[in-house]
């Protein structure tokens, strides 16, 4: 059990994401942050991992999960509904092989 002071009350987690691009990079991420209790949100297109710093006492893993989940991005737990995700533009449908290995503009 890890010991802490009252104030030490953000933790950072990070899970993985399925994504493909910028666009699904800025719709993840904005998902996000506007959850009460998210204090920072990243997700990278290369390595699908999803990173940020909550407030537990406001905000749980699966809440984050289940919002992203809203927006079209599966998660460990969490399936996108297929009407939101059948709306994504082509090149974040991350579910189609076609689409998975293309260049989405990312020369980062």
């Amino acid at each position: 059990m890890v010991m802490g002071h009252s104030q030490d009350k953000n933790k950072s987690i990070s899970f993985e994401v399925k994504g493909n691009c910028g666009m699904c990079q800025s719709r993840i991420e904005k998902a996000a942050i506007k959850l009460k209790g998210v204090k920072f949100a990243s997700w990278s297109s290369e390595t699908k991992k999803f990173e940020a710093i909550i407030d537990e006492r406001k905000i749980s893993i699966p809440d984050i999960q289940q919002r992203i989940a809203e927006v079209g991005h599966d998660s460990e737990g969490f399936t996108a509904p297929d009407s939101v995700y059948n709306n994504l533009p082509e090149c974040c449908k991350y579910r189609d092989p076609a689409t998975m290995h293309m260049d989405h503009g990312n020369n980062n």
